[in-house]
């Protein structure tokens, strides 16, 4: 009798094991942490809920090998929009979405972009442009690994930065003196301009506008629609500063190492096919969001070409103060700022001011 119920065991087992795909040793049921500080108002973050957790999700099951679960935080629930870099690298989430800005200190380089204002304002072009980029210069992503224990998973593509706030205004000149917020290195495109720059961070814009603590944002429509902010600041400007590619999804490095291979594989494909997504359904949006602006009773209007061209000029030593400071930290943003130009006019853009970089 108990050689019997041995053998059954053994066969349900070997059947079980032959069940599953050619090297694969047993099925796992898999558990990753994911998140953001930024909310679901973010195109962003509504396609890392909408696409890439429960695409990942239904492809590991379609291949029956293992089972993944997300448990997803969003809008700053497990963590902050500025600590979203630490919490990978220690392992608090596994994967997180986060802007580059925000870490200064840390990934000076990889808002290089900004650097480059008034650059394409098609995100399709600009997540083009940066993943050419990072496939050139290895430091862009062997940081990541190498200082702080995460593997760079998808750029995340932003729609065409302008600005919007509590006056109206027509030459860069208005502007002076004004209290205009942004985020990192953009806070310099206002200090060109003569305004007065204040770092802060979306979730903090209403509050922050309706009380006067600063009268506009560096911001694309979507921001601008998502978290109601005509309400407190009723013109936007079509600025055309472009479009910044400068979040990205990383996951923790030892957790993805811990994967079975084919799960890793699925998590790589799915957030390539997202990096594309935030460029095309950034592209797609931006034409209804700035329709929407209108609908909801903002005062929206383009600045004629002179403004742009005004404003682009003010800024035409800087790229190369920038380069220069960064390249003295053992940084090649000299490399990186050069290969951008270059690039994105292979791609047919064509900038307003050629920044010299040397």
């Amino acid at each position: 009798m108990t050689s019997r119920r041995t053998f059954s065991a053994y066969t349900l087992a070997t059947a079980a094991a032959l069940a599953l795909p050619a090297g694969v040793a047993h099925a796992e049921e898999i558990k990753l942490r994911i998140a953001s500080g930024h909310p679901t108002a973010n195109t962003y973050v509504s396609l890392l809920q909408s696409f890439f957790v429960p695409e990942v999700t239904k492809r590991v099951a379609a291949r029956r090998a293992h089972k993944v679960e997300f448990i997803e935080g969003y809008g700053g629930t497990m963590v902050k929009v500025a600590d979203t870099l630490e919490g990978v690298q220690s392992g608090i989430i596994d994967i997180g979405g986060y802007n580059f800005g925000f870490e200064p200190s840390n990934l000076p380089l990889h808002s290089f972009q900004v650097i480059l204002p008034f650059g394409t304002m098609s995100p399709v072009m600009s997540v083009k442009l940066a993943r050419t980029v990072y496939d050139k210069v290895p430091y862009m992503t062997r940081v990541l690994e190498d200082k702080f224990n995460q593997r760079l998973l998808a750029l995340i593509a932003d729609t065409g930065y302008n600005i919007g706030t509590t006056f109206d205004w027509n030459t860069v000149a208005d502007l002076k003196g004004r209290k205009i917020a942004g985020a990192g290195l953009n806070l310099k495109w206002l200090e060109f301009a003569g305004a007065t720059a204040v770092q802060s961070s979306l979730p903090e814009a209403y509050t922050s506008m309706q009380t006067g603590v600063y009268n506009g944002w560096i911001m694309f429509p979507s921001g601008w629609t998502k978290f109601k902010l005509t309400e407190v600041a009723k013109y936007y400007t079509e600025v055309g500063f472009g479009s910044i590619t400068w979040h990205g999804l990383t996951m923790n490095k030892a957790r993805f190492a811990r994967l079975p291979k084919d799960v890793q594989d699925i998590i790589v494909e799915v957030a390539r096919e997202y990096e594309t997504m935030t460029g095309s359904v950034n592209e797609a949006n931006y034409p209804k969001e700035i329709a929407e602006l209108k609908q909801v009773g903002a005062v929206v209007k383009a600045v004629p070409d002179s403004v742009r061209l005004d404003w682009a000029k003010s800024l035409t030593d800087w790229p190369q103060q920038r380069a220069t400071e960064l390249d003295k930290q053992g940084l090649p943003a000299t490399q990186v700022l050069k290969l951008t130009l270059e690039e994105a006019e292979k791609m047919g853009y064509k900038w307003p001011v050629r920044y010299p970089i040397k």
